[in-house]
């Protein structure tokens, strides 16, 4: 009976074809609150694509002994004990091509703003190794905000990772969206990523940028408060791969990730689920890695890698002002600079409220056109002594000509820094403006009147004298003749009031 069972699987073994194909199926243990717990994947390997039944998406995350911890993306009601999984091998990745231009998706490309289906020109690994410095060169050439107290006191250029960081409604996301706005008609692909946002207001910034015409240069990707946890884990990768997707092709592109607090939190909710241990104000070991890797995917490649750069706004929100907390040290260290929002100077009318002398841009002057390095050289320190200044001039009414002057100056300086909303400046009326305040132009203005001043001039210089703005533009730089023609040009119009 024995030899009988032997033979049997001897010719079993002969009759097998050398190139069969045999498949590796593991098993769901348990599933709840979005983390599969599943059996029998030996070469499973980190954040390898899973397919769970027919139609479920995961990606593997924990990787024990004799089972894998996965974080499972949709259809996540589906799925029960039982259930078969396969291994795709394949990293998780995202289906991305010029067919998303204008498009909202959640983080598996997938569009949710009901029009047609995507057709993906590539697919995108979620998860890459950031670019060698070899590959890489530095960062000079200017991204503009259209924001006059970002472009001049804080530049940002193309490669950059700038945070943007203050408290909760400080005006954080207004500034990333009028940036995105400020891109059009510059060649730049712009990718807002949305973690853990409520859907009216994504649907209020999409409305927007589609009536100001940027929502043909933008791709959204949204995973909502209502979404999963692991949706909102994935979605900034998600939005980093797209935006390499065109930085291979040598274009320039520009993610703002809204906010990577609550990406944060939701890495926190995914690891203490799968049983991580938990460390400072519960989140894992690694939370600092989870951002690290991910901003260090922005550059600005050099043109034997192709050319293009990706250009990173993060966003973190702090509480009552506290930027020594866990999250926000950690990304402060891994990005070039920061702007700092201050909840007094919003509710003091200064908008954008940032704060001067806690904000600071790494890169600096290098990413500024000469003009406005010759404008704003002295603008942010003259705006810090001045609010110094003012505070010390609250106790003593007695002072000499010099400091009255300077609070004079700063409050002309405060004032022509204000900047509406969705209100984006070109760079050369940005200089004319600041031109003006520094060089004392405005001194006999009312510091009430200079908002109503500046309209006024840049409706004369749009105008009557559009040359001089024109050769600011094609210049970028103001010689003697051109800071003569300006400033003519401007005392005339302040004169004519």
């Amino acid at each position: 009976m024995a030899n009988d069972i032997i033979d049997i699987l001897k010719k079993k073994i002969t009759e097998t074809p050398l190139d069969a194909k045999w498949e590796e199926v593991g098993e769901v243990v348990e599933v709840a609150d979005g983390v599969a717990s599943i059996a029998g994947l030996t070469h499973c390997r980190y954040a390898e694509m899973l397919k769970i039944g027919d139609r479920a998406t995961a990606m593997a995350l924990n990787l024990e002994e004799d089972r894998v911890g996965a974080i499972v993306f949709d259809h996540l009601e589906t799925i029960k004990a039982g259930d078969q999984v396969a291994l795709t091998g394949q990293v998780m990745s995202i289906p991305v091509g010029e067919a998303m231009m204008g498009r909202v998706v959640n983080p598996l490309g997938s569009p949710i703003d009901g029009g047609p289906a995507i057709k993906g020109d590539k697919n995108m690994p979620m998860e890459k190794i950031a670019p060698g410095v070899i590959a890489r060169e530095s960062v000079k050439t200017p991204l503009q905000t259209g924001i006059k107290a970002i472009d001049a006191m804080i530049p940002i250029g193309r490669g950059q990772r700038e945070l943007i960081i203050g408290d909760r409604g400080t005006g954080k996301t207004a500034i990333a969206i009028d940036t995105i706005i400020n891109q059009k008609g510059k060649d730049v692909i712009c990718v807002y990523v949305a973690i853990g946002q409520k859907e009216s207001k994504i649907a209020k910034i999409v409305a927007k940028l589609k009536e100001e015409g940027a929502m043909e240069h933008t791709i959204v990707v949204v995973a909502g408060a209502s979404d999963s946890a692991a949706m909102g884990f994935m979605a900034p990768y998600a939005g980093c791969a797209i935006g390499e997707y065109f930085m291979d092709k040598g274009q320039d592109a520009l993610i703002v990730y809204d906010d990577l607090s609550k990406h944060a939190w939701a890495y926190r909710e995914l690891s203490l689920l799968l049983c991580r241990p938990p460390g400072r104000e519960a989140y894992p070991g690694d939370v600092f890695y989870l951002h690290s890797r991910l901003l260090e995917r922005a550059a600005k490649l050099n043109k034997d890698q192709g050319g293009g750069s990706i250009t990173a706004l993060p966003i973190i929100e702090t509480q009552a002002g506290d930027v020594s907390a866990y999250i926000p040290t950690n990304v402060i260290s891994i990005t070039d600079g920061q702007i700092y929002l201050e909840t007094d100077l919003f509710y003091q009318g200064i908008r954008p409220a940032v704060n001067a002398g806690l904000s600071v841009s790494r890169v600096g002057s290098s990413a500024q056109i000469k003009a406005m390095k010759q404008v704003a050289g002295k603008l942010r320190l003259e705006l810090a002594q001045y609010r110094e200044m003012a505070a010390f001039a609250q106790f003593g009414s007695d002072l000499d000509e010099d400091t009255r002057r300077q609070i004079e100056r700063g409050k002309r300086l405060t004032e022509i820094l204000k900047q509406s909303q969705y209100d984006p400046m070109p760079v050369e009326e940005q200089v004319a403006v600041i031109f003006a305040v520094v060089n004392g132009l405005l001194d006999n203005v009312a510091a009430d009147k200079i908002a109503d001043t500046q309209k006024t001039i840049l409706m004369a210089l749009r105008t009557t004298h559009k040359k001089v703005l024109e050769s600011v533009r094609e210049k970028k730089e103001l010689d003697e003749k051109l800071e003569a023609e300006l400033t003519e040009a401007i005392n005339g119009i302040v004169a004519n009031g």
